[in-house]
């Protein structure tokens, strides 16, 4: 631990000069056009030596705006001591020219190294947060605080592994024979519906596992830009599986469990991809009995997760039970300007919808910013509620003090 505080006070200087900096957002367009046309690992490495510790401080210095009582958590000091490694590493290179002979491997090596060191922080930090509300319980303001946070934190993970996987797979050996057309992790015809049907074909190995049936599934496709052609997009497929393989493992599970006694059998799980001139929408509809009004919010919360408490033991890393698949799912869709949204009739079943964006020149990373409208969301008390709550019970009116003037 000495040292390691030794190493927090020597970094800290340069963690505030990185953070001073704004992320520099790319397009899909970028990623594409850089990796296709002038793929050039020196270039790739200038800009990453920079940028990437720039993300990185910016996410650290928000961290120690969190409550204490959070940061003193095992599982969310184990995190900052990964990030704050990670930092450390990345400022060998800050003055290293890529003309060095052994730099641009050195760096390609150091990166690989980096994205497994933080292939479990999304679980970690998960078990951070029911570690504090199991001590501390729960609080509104502080769980609207954590909530901010979360979302923020975990974007820039994802932009963080996106830079880190666009180089190792244009310049390493991490290439798949397999996708020979992908730029990096970008597929240029990514088809729309094919990641459909794999998103499902795997979840519906799970849900046969745990339930033995699983519902069928219909898919429509309706591209305005070309009519009866199949609808390709610029993307990055293991987003967009990410997102449906969550939305199919919501709706399969409320399915079967609302209909495993019907006489009918399993109403079928239906999806639907159009496409406009501006947007490209996948529609996952269920007849799984729908959620309350009152409850859509909270499925993107990560401090409201009701699922039970699964135990972080080593190598074994569980991340469903902890609740984080909807909202950690909608990071992804808005990571490239689009959105996740559901709407739900209660008695009924849920429309789950990804909107993503139609071009790939418009489809600019959403990046947090480290400045003082960040700073001042967790410093400003909550005001007080400017709209009537329902009261428990009916108030008398009679027994009322006011009496209004005549």
């Amino acid at each position: 631990m000495r040292i390691f505080a030794s190493l927090l006070k020597n970094t800290n200087p340069k963690i505030e000069y990185y953070s001073r900096f704004s992320p520099s957002p790319l397009s899909i367009k970028q990623f594409l056009d850089f990796g296709r046309d002038n793929a050039c690992e020196k270039t790739s490495y200038m800009f990453l030596r920079k940028e990437l510790p720039v993300r990185l401080a910016n996410t650290m210095r928000e961290v120690n705006l969190l409550p204490d009582n959070l940061l003193s958590q095992p599982s969310v000091r184990l995190v900052q001591k990964w990030y704050m490694q990670s930092f450390v590493e990345l400022l060998d290179y800050e003055n290293r020219k890529p003309e060095d002979p052994h730099a641009l491997n050195d760096f390609l090596e150091l990166l690989i190294e980096i994205r497994n060191r933080h292939n479990d922080v999304v679980p970690t930090v998960a078990q951070g947060v029911i570690e504090y509300k199991e001590k501390f319980g729960f609080d509104p303001f502080i769980s609207s605080n954590i909530q901010y946070f979360l979302d923020r934190f975990y974007t820039n993970r994802i932009s963080f592994r996106m830079l880190i996987n666009q180089h190792t797979l244009l310049f390493g050996n991490d290439t798949n024979p397999a996708l020979p057309k992908h730029i990096g992790s970008i597929d240029p015809t990514c088809s729309v519906a094919e990641v459909v049907s794999d998103a499902y074909d795997t979840a519906k190995m799970l849900c046969e596992k745990y339930y033995l049936a699983a519902p069928e599934l219909k898919i429509e496709e309706f591209n305005m830009k070309a009519p009866n052609k199949p609808i390709q997009v610029v993307y990055v497929p293991s987003h967009l599986f990410h997102m449906l393989f969550e939305l199919f493992k919501n709706s399969m599970r409320a399915t079967v469990e609302l209909h495993e006694n019907s006489k009918e059998g399993l109403p079928p799980v239906k999806a639907k991809v159009t496409l406009g001139k501006e947007d490209l929408s996948v529609k996952i509809s269920d007849r799984g009995g729908g959620v309350p009004l009152r409850k859509i919010d909270r499925l993107f919360n990560y401090m409201y997760s009701t699922a039970p408490t699964p135990s972080l033991e080593p190598g074994i890393v569980p991340l469903a039970g902890f609740g984080y698949g909807l909202p950690i799912s909608r990071l992804y869709a808005r990571y490239f300007q689009g959105d996740l949204k559901l709407y739900s009739m209660e008695g009924v079943g849920t429309d789950a919808v990804i909107y993503l964006k139609a071009l790939s020149s418009e489809s600019f990373e959403r990046l947090p910013v480290f400045n003082k409208s960040a700073w001042r969301h967790y410093k400003t008390s909550p005001e007080a509620d400017d709209w009537s709550n329902p009261s428990k019970e009916p108030r008398d009116a009679s027994k009322s003090t006011y009496k209004a003037n005549r």
